[in-house]
């Protein structure tokens, strides 16, 4: 997971928030915690939100440590909307509340293209040039039962990765997707690095997802040097080989692609990008629950039309997922 410096900043409108994709276990539907909204809900066209989003990034700092209790307000927020807790009047006014306390709001968007209900928890949109803590967003789609979700933890850092999460999200029904607000080198320390930090929203909602045993495709970049001769690196963290990332490594090669496989001697030196120390990979492995770690190249990652041919073999992961 290489740092680039192709990224081009271009001005548009900023909304901070977090992004997640996704739930193994049959996990209700629901309203919760949306305001009192007319049935009418704006059309969201996510790629090019995430795109404005992250491209508005503060070229310096952005981020600020969240304490337990703003981390958890998130969290709880995910949860409750995962639940269904819509006819609990009182559990979703307690949920609002906490939100609005740190500044966060949960709002129903109709999804462009499917029409499909989506939930987004995020900094409201007059926060046109953020607040400085880069907490980031989280979609869920309220169309149907979570059952998987994708993250994106280094928006900026590992470049248009967040295009592929906002297009695999919008493809599969069921899903959740969890975005980082900041890039990974936004704070003294790498505080910022979402998979390497606990203490982050971030994480917090991951743990939220995993804990109802929604399984997850993380998705990074690479600079082409890294591995030489890859396109896309896959492993499953410190899981090991599994048949479900056998099967994601087939679908990602199918689309003509070359896969380095982070479990198998026959693939060569995966250039030390298998994520064994990824927070939300370890926090998967520990409870069982399927989990991907996908780095992309350069290369792949800036050609529309390589991005669309990768997210159409992800997208039959995610499909496999939801049964």
């Amino acid at each position: 997971m290489q740092f680039e410096s192709e990224f081009q900043p271009r001005r548009r409108t900023l909304l901070i928030a977090l992004g997640v994709v996704g739930a193994a276990a049959a996990v209700p539907t629901t309203y919760a915690l949306l305001s009192r909204e007319p049935p009418t809900t704006p059309k969201l066209h996510l790629t090019e939100e995430l795109r404005e989003y992250v491209d508005h990034f503060p070229r310096d700092g952005g981020y600020r440590t969240p304490t337990g209790s703003e981390r958890t307000a998130v969290a709880d927020a995910v949860a409750a909307t995962l639940r269904g807790d819509r006819g609990n009047r009182s559990v979703a006014a307690q949920q609002q509340q906490q939100l609005q306390h740190i500044d966060y709001r949960l709002t129903r968007h109709q999804l462009a293209g499917s029409g499909r209900e989506v939930a987004e928890i995020a900094e409201p949109t007059e926060h046109m040039t953020g607040t400085g803590r880069g907490w980031g967003r989280v979609y869920v789609d309220l169309s149907a039962p979570v059952r998987w979700s994708v993250q994106v933890p280094h928006p900026r850092s590992d470049l248009h990765t967040e295009l592929i999460g906002a297009d695999l999200f919008a493809r599969v029904p069921g899903g959740v997707l969890v975005l980082a607000g900041a890039p990974r080198d936004a704070a003294a320390g790498r505080t910022a690095d979402m998979a390497h930090r606990s203490r982050t929203v971030f994480n917090a909602v991951c743990d939220a997802l995993v804990g109802r045993r929604v399984p997850a495709l993380q998705v990074h970049g690479f600079a082409d040097a890294s591995s030489p001769g890859h396109d896309v690196v896959l492993s499953t963290g410190p899981a090991g080989r599994t048949p479900t990332a056998v099967a994601a490594a087939d679908r990602i090669a199918a689309q003509g692609f070359e896969v380095c496989r982070a479990w198998s001697s026959d693939s060569g030196d995966c250039g030390g990008l298998e994520g064994r120390t990824n927070v939300q990979a370890g926090a998967a492995a520990d409870l069982g629950v399927d989990f991907l770690h996908v780095e992309n190249s350069y290369r792949l990652r800036s050609d529309p039309a390589a991005r669309t041919r990768l997210v159409t073999a992800l997208a039959e992961v995610a499909r496999a997922w939801s049964g």
